[in-house]
């Protein structure tokens, strides 16, 4: 019974990732996210994904997730790119809708002060709090702004940089070619010399 149990724990070891509990995440700001069907993102997009677009975590790397649309769409997309809060311009749409929303909503309360006198002092009271709510909404904005400014900064500061694996890989190579290169031109310069025999 020993033996059966010890493959049958790490068995469900490796299986525990698959059975984690879907989690919702946005992609961030300012970005245009590329859905690839492989796990590692290595072949060609099939969807572009916008910012705050919403979408469900079934499975996640280090580096790459599995997702999957509201539409039921299923892809693969890198991690580094996903936040769990929504992103602040999706916040700053909402909140934009929902002030547009209380603005025609007051507009209408207004329209109905013509009405009987005993209902002027019910309408002004939700006159009043419509107006504490878009005041409330418009600092909402202003700080939402002010924090997609800064994650837009920190994107253009980041956008040429470069991940250290392709720096390291781009100079191996570099050296390797460069190396290749020096030992061809000193058997050109031997045969060249020894009319056109190689002398080592």
């Amino acid at each position: 019974m020993r033996l059966i149990a010890g493959p049958l724990l790490i068995a469900l070891a490796f299986a525990l990732p698959s059975f984690a509990v879907a989690e919702t995440a946005y992609v961030t700001d300012q970005l245009r996210l590329g859905l690839h069907r492989a796990e590692d993102t290595s072949d060609r997009s099939f969807r572009t994904l916008q910012s705050g677009q919403e979408l469900e975590i079934l499975s996640q790397t280090r580096n790459y997730a599995q997702v999957r649309l509201p539409d039921g769409t299923l892809g693969y997309v890198k991690v580094a790119y996903l936040v769990t809060d929504k992103p602040a311009a999706l916040i700053v749409s909402e909140t934009q809708a929902e002030n547009e929303r209380l603005q025609k909503e007051l507009e209408r309360t207004k329209s109905q002060f013509a009405g009987p006198a005993e209902t002027i002092d019910s309408l002004e009271q939700q006159v009043a709090e419509q107006q504490a709510a878009l005041e409330e909404g418009g600092r909402r904005i202003a700080q939402l702004q002010e924090q997609n400014e800064s994650f837009v900064s920190r994107q253009q500061q980041y956008r040429f940089s470069l991940p250290v694996s392709w720096v390291a890989g781009a100079t191996g190579v570099c050296l390797i070619a460069g190396f290749l290169c020096g030992l061809w031109w000193i058997d050109y310069r031997s045969r060249r010399r020894h009319g056109g025999f190689r002398i080592y």
